[in-house]
């Protein structure tokens, strides 16, 4: 919320958030497609070698399998460290004199992860209840705060959805401003396809991925409007909302004048992220094993506990990286390493999204045939692909962008250098190693897990 302020104001906001909504629902039901067809944890990358050009598809999937896993590495680190802030932020209303430092982040990113990756080893069947719960609580959460804040909170007159505010220093190229704002509402929208990379431990995988990943991003979009609406009404002014350490916090408290119930209403926040990284440790470290199980990792992150059922050297991986990149928080605020990662993550992932959407284009235009799955977008198909590419390439576009102006060391988007690296990073493994001895994805593991997936 705070950048889409920052960079537009409540016109941004609005506008931005539809424009994505529409975006992602393309991106869902290409990505959606593609699972029907073959519903396995590598997905992406699956995906590319399957449909790719013969000439490109096996440097286009190890490319894309790093994209893809890096993409998911870095989005749990900025889900964690959104946790955090909602807790740092509880402690704020209760203790005025509290300042959260970027190591203070850091310290209890590392504490939560930790019983995180004790809970994928040693309590793994309880994770899809706590999601269970954490599902409820977010559908009860999400009538209490619009109710509260239609009801008590104030109300800004109707001309204020249109406001436009720069106070980036992008004043010059409202444009870029504008891209830049809706930033926010796109990393929102990120991970949807968490779902694809659970498929291999899901029944009837075929169509209850698809399905599930498609109709999660309608309702959310949904609910989202709503509350991006409700939001809008009830902040105030813009220049107060940008001098808030938190901006939620502050709409809160403005509306119910209450610390305990503005606390109450931010720790039902606080649980469902948390119980959102829990499960994205569990989907992540299936990503990380599956990439090792294909051979884009070394072997022994494909290792699958025999005692626990679950591959607990990828966990253990999983969170290691999670706690290294939240160590960004160290020496800047949370705000300025949290805009990193976010940038980081959905710059990768849109990548990885770019290059398996872009293969099923390719499948289509050259009349090759493409047996669809049990959920697909028959004649709309080609049309929605094209959609979805062309809004993955835009956003793709403005993603390193910087958010403030000038720039400086400690306002820098660092999303874009460290992207450069990590692709730098698969472009020498390849030629040192990949080129001449990686012969793609295990296609015999592949076609038994297809094979079964309608079960």
């Amino acid at each position: 919320m705070y950048f889409a302020l920052f960079n537009g104001g409540p016109q941004t906001f609005l506008f931005s958030f539809i424009i994505v909504f529409f975006g992602a629902i393309s991106q869902a039901a290409s990505l959606g497609e593609m699972a029907s067809i073959q519903p396995v944890a590598g997905a992406q990358y699956h995906w590319t070698y399957y449909m790719a050009p013969t000439s490109v598809k096996r440097f286009a999937t190890w490319i894309q399998g790093w994209a893809t896993w890096f993409g998911y590495v870095s989005l749990l680190a900025a889900i964690a460290n959104v946790t955090i802030i909602l807790l740092e932020s509880m402690i704020s209303i209760n203790h005025p004199d509290y300042v959260a430092g970027g190591w203070h982040t850091s310290v209890l990113v590392i504490a939560m992860c930790l019983v995180h990756g004790l809970m994928n080893v040693y309590a793994f069947k309880l994770i899809p209840w706590i999601e269970l719960v954490a599902g409820v609580l977010h559908v009860c959460l999400f009538v209490i705060f619009v109710v509260v804040l239609v009801v008590m909170g104030p109300r800004n007159p109707s001309s204020f959805w249109l406001e436009r505010s720069i106070s980036s220093g992008w004043e010059q190229n409202e444009y870029v401003a504008w891209n830049l704002g809706m930033l926010t509402c796109v990393w929102s929208f990120t991970g949807f396809d968490s779902a694809i990379h659970m498929s291999e431990e899901t029944r009837k995988a075929k169509s209850a991925v698809p399905r599930a990943m498609f109709w999660s991003i309608f309702m959310n979009g949904v609910l989202g409007f709503i509350m991006v609406n409700v939001l809008i009404s009830a902040m105030g002014s813009v220049e107060d909302m940008l001098l808030q350490p938190s901006q939620i916090q502050a709409i809160l408290l403005n509306a119910t004048g209450s610390n305990k119930a503005t606390t109450a209403m931010i720790a039902g926040l606080f649980i469902i992220s948390f119980s959102v990284n829990l499960a994205n440790i569990a989907s992540v470290s299936r990503l990380t094993w599956a990439w090792a199980r294909d051979g884009g990792m070394p072997g022994y992150f494909a290792y699958v506990s025999p005692n626990h059922r679950v591959p607990v050297r990828s966990v253990v991986l999983t969170v290691f990286l999670v706690c290294a990149l939240n160590l960004l928080n160290i020496g800047n605020t949370s705000y300025v390493a949290f805009g990193a990662i976010t940038s980081l993550s959905s710059l990768a992932l849109y990548i990885s999204y770019a290059i398996a959407i872009a293969s099923i284009i390719y499948v289509r235009l050259s009349g090759s045939t493409l047996k669809l799955g049990e959920w697909n977008l028959g004649r709309f198909g080609l049309s929605i692909n094209i959609l979805a590419l062309v809004y993955t390439l835009y956003v793709i576009i403005f993603l390193p962008f910087p958010s403030t102006l000038p720039v400086t060391s400690e306002n820098m988007n660092y999303c874009g250098p460290v992207m450069v690296a990590v692709l730098a990073i698969a472009v020498g493994l390849w030629f040192a190693h990949a080129r001449k001895n990686w012969a793609g994805p295990n296609l015999t593991i592949l076609d038994f897990v297809v094979a079964n997936a309608s079960e």
